[in-house]
């Protein structure tokens, strides 16, 4: 069985409600055993709606370039629309850690390869495991440490 974190995140027609669509759909993939609160905090890209964030601790059988497929189907069943490159978005799901293992492919890098400048993954990690640390043994608690945590704020 491999262990995945699932970083989800939305800002377009009812986040919080395409969250929890998105985390029933991942129980078809795998078994979560652990997921964040929300986070919600503002877009990367100005103008757009705030997004509301988690992530989600998942077990499964499949291999990363099929939980990759798995994900972006969830993402066209919930229906994502890929127009702009970090715009605004129903749904977006994406692999952040995949066992110990260290992926870059066309297709899928692992870790994930912008989630150390992201607040709103990291603190969520953080959450869900304290000791979690990366492929090369860095610990998430000593880059969230380094954050900005104004910014975000965990939803009730």
């Amino acid at each position: 069985m491999n262990t995945a974190y699932i970083a989800l995140g939305a800002n377009l027609d009812e986040p919080l409600t395409q969250l929890q669509k998105a985390l029933i759909s991942l129980e078809n993939v795998g078994d979560i055993t652990a997921r964040s609160s929300f986070y919600q905090s503002a877009s990367i890209l100005s103008g757009q709606p705030d997004y509301i964030n988690a992530v989600a601790l998942l077990h499964t059988a499949l291999a990363p370039h099929d939980l990759l497929r798995a994900l972006q189907q969830i993402e066209n069943q919930q229906g994502r629309i890929r127009q702009e490159h970090w715009g605004a978005r129903i749904i977006d799901l994406d692999i952040i850690l995949f066992n110990n293992d260290t992926i870059n492919s066309p297709t899928l890098t692992i870790p994930h390869a912008h989630m150390l400048e992201r607040h709103f993954v990291l603190l969520p990690l953080l959450e869900i495991n304290a000791q979690l640390q990366l492929p090369d043994g860095q610990e998430i608690a000593t880059f969230v440490s380094q954050l900005n945590l104004d910014a975000i704020e965990k939803m009730p």
